[in-house]
């Protein structure tokens, strides 16, 4: 694991860190991480749908099958690429064993995931699990939650604070594994040094406000920053499982104009598209 004395460029330090919470008496939250090299790692957590039979399935499932499919793919293909589509057979794993095990039919999970490589950041996201920037102390999450809520809020039609406390805030849109095809979220943007990628369940941001998780991640490696957002949702009573995964960009960054994250498919995703070629003209 690469140190914040490193001079290699890129490199980076990742952990996890998943919890059954304060209430629940199993865990359905699953997530993995992996460093390859000092410069490349995978991060991929899910939160398997409360309500649903085989929630723990669904995101273990969910979880193991974009690591396979990821690194089943040529290294040659950007990771972007490669991302979407081990999500996509994620989806398509889940979707299937639903379907041939009948007690597990209807099951799905959250899903969010980055792959880093020589300082780029691609990203999918399905659900309300949530991806966040910690950049010089500053937070900004880089998701959109995919619920009944988050789409009112995006449209005009709640504010977000009301959004927080209404009774449709858990209320998911998309799920992985529910539909042969998963509608998720795509967007790639470059990393700085110093940045903290952090991804996390409901359960912890629920109860941990941005300014909270952003203090907590700045101070601390990315293994006592798991630890200990873990820790202090718990110590606020929890309802939820939940889980924290921090990426940390320790190594030197050649400087270079940062690529704007953009949402692929959708509204946001076409607006994107529209300015660039504004600009251009």
């Amino acid at each position: 694991m690469a140190t914040a004395a490193s001079t290699v460029d890129y490199a980076l330090e990742a952990a996890v860190v998943s919890d059954t919470g304060t209430e629940r008496p199993d865990n359905q939250d699953f997530a993995r991480h992996e460093i390859v090299g000092e410069s490349s790692a995978l991060v991929v957590l899910a939160d398997g749908v409360s309500g649903m039979a085989g929630g723990a399935t669904a995101s273990r499932m969910a979880v193991e099958s974009t690591f396979k499919a990821f690194y089943e793919q040529s290294a040659a293909l950007n990771p972007s690429k490669r991302l979407a589509r081990a999500v996509q057979q994620a989806n398509i794993d889940v979707y299937d064993f639903s379907v041939v095990v009948t007690e597990l039919r209807g099951m799905g999970t959250t899903l969010t995931a980055i792959a880093v490589e020589k300082g780029q950041l691609a990203a999918a996201h399905i659900g309300d699990s949530r991806l966040y920037l910690v950049r010089d102390g500053k937070i900004t999450q880089l998701t959109r939650d995919h619920t009944v809520t988050g789409d009112k809020v995006r449209m005009g039609l709640l504010s977000e604070l009301r959004a927080q406390h209404h009774p449709e805030r858990s209320t998911l849109t998309r799920v992985l594994g529910r539909e042969l095809i998963a509608g998720f979220d795509r967007f790639t943007r470059r990393v700085q040094q110093g940045d903290a990628y952090v991804l996390c369940t409901d359960g912890l941001y629920n109860v941990l406000d941005d300014a909270e998780i952003a203090r907590i991640v700045t101070e601390r490696d990315a293994a006592s920053s798991c630890r200990e957002l873990v820790d202090a949702a718990n110590q606020l009573g929890t309802l939820d499982n939940l889980t924290a995964a921090v990426i940390r960009m320790t190594g030197g960054v050649p400087d270079r104009d940062p690529v704007e994250p953009t949402l692929r498919g959708g509204v946001l995703g076409r607006l994107g598209r529209l300015l660039r070629s504004a600009r251009k003209a």
